[in-house]
């Protein structure tokens, strides 16, 4: 079974930077919580590249497989999490990809 690797990027509403590490706390203490959920990591962009197109923030999580993945998705932790954190958000990417495929 491959891993699955959950990347989500964020642009916030203006003044709504606050908002991203009691959202990222909020996310990591799924980990915890949900079986299958091995990894989380987050924080604001920091490249020099510049080719962020203005997203300023990201988090990136890693699950056993897609069931894993898919649990997380529909959980209703999950849910509240997004209804509590979504509206200070302008802008959201989130790309998934198998590890090794």
């Amino acid at each position: 079974m491959a891993k699955v690797h959950h990347i989500v990027l964020l642009r916030f509403k203006p003044g709504a930077e606050t908002k991203a590490s009691p959202l990222f706390a909020a996310l990591g203490a799924l980990r915890h919580r949900l079986p299958g959920f091995l990894h989380f990591s987050a924080g604001p962009y920091a490249s020099p590249e510049g080719l962020n197109r203005d997203f300023t923030h990201g988090c990136l999580m890693t699950f056993d497989g897609t069931a894993a993945r898919d649990h997380y998705l529909s959980h209703p932790d999950h849910e509240a999490v997004k209804a509590e954190f979504l509206p200070s958000v302008a802008d959201v990417v989130v790309f998934d990809f198998e590890e090794g495929t």
